[in-house]
């Protein structure tokens, strides 16, 4: 008896190890790369959540590159063209900024607009002064606005969709579990834990694609705010200065 005690121990303990041997993320890309036939849609699923991992990480880098630019061009650009001593002086140092620094396209949209204006001044032009670069200020900020916004939507959509993609992935692991099971008639623990733990695999690699994007998206939407919140008070000042001839403070 003490035997049979000993034995079943033993053979209980290395079943539970077995188990845990199989229950690995690498177990489970072996399991995969061995039978690709059976596995073709946890491949797709694999492979789906690799991507959006790919693409959101990609936005992340190109807003944080675009917001720490931004922070730092944002007071430089503004402060240089209050206090350029006359406005051709203003707008040929906005000129000179790089094409993809916004302020002083806004700027220049405004310039362009006045100068536009007083051209046609006498022509049977209908908008007054102050109408006409309101116009242009207002499309150049919605420009800006909406450049500001790229990557923003693959954000969200990752945040919200790669936990369900990876519960996919779960639910058919598991369900080819079952299937497994019911053909070989075998429960035991190492039969079972090694196909459900690669399943929740899954789950676990949605969620570690998700988090990083949601937590992007709302960092970057903040961020975002507070620049266009900038590009409004600038325009204003802009219109002010176009259309009156000196800033209203």
């Amino acid at each position: 008896m003490l035997q049979e005690t000993l034995f079943a121990a033993a053979a209980g303990g290395t079943n539970a190890a077995n188990a845990l041997s199989q229950m690995g993320f690498e177990h489970m890309i072996s399991e995969m790369v061995s039978k690709p036939g059976e596995f073709i849609v946890s491949w797709v699923v694999l492979l789906t959540l690799v991507i959006m991992s790919a693409m959101s990480w990609y936005w992340t880098v190109i807003n944080v590159l675009r917001s720490t630019r931004l922070k730092g061009q944002a007071d430089r650009v503004t402060s240089a063209f209050w206090e350029t001593p006359n406005a051709q002086d203003a707008i040929r140092l906005m000129e000179e900024q790089p094409k993809n620094e916004p302020f002083s396209k806004i700027a220049l949209d405004a310039a362009q607009a006045a100068a536009h204006h007083q051209r046609s001044e006498g022509s049977g032009e209908t908008l007054s002064r102050s109408e006409f670069v309101d116009r242009a200020l207002r499309q150049a900020v919605t420009r800006e606005s909406t450049n500001l916004q790229g990557g923003m939507t693959l954000l969200a959509t990752v945040g919200a969709t790669a936990p369900f993609v990876g519960l996919l992935g779960t639910v058919w692991g598991i369900y080819g579990a079952l299937i497994r099971i019911g053909a070989t008639g075998q429960a035991s623990i190492d039969a079972v834990a090694g196909p459900v733990g690669e399943a929740l695999i899954m789950t676990a690699i949605g969620l570690f694609v998700a988090i990083p994007a949601v937590f992007a998206y709302n960092f970057f939407s903040k961020t975002n705010a507070a620049v266009i919140a900038k590009f409004d008070t600038f325009a204003h000042d802009l219109h002010d200065f176009f259309a009156t001839g000196s800033r209203v403070r």
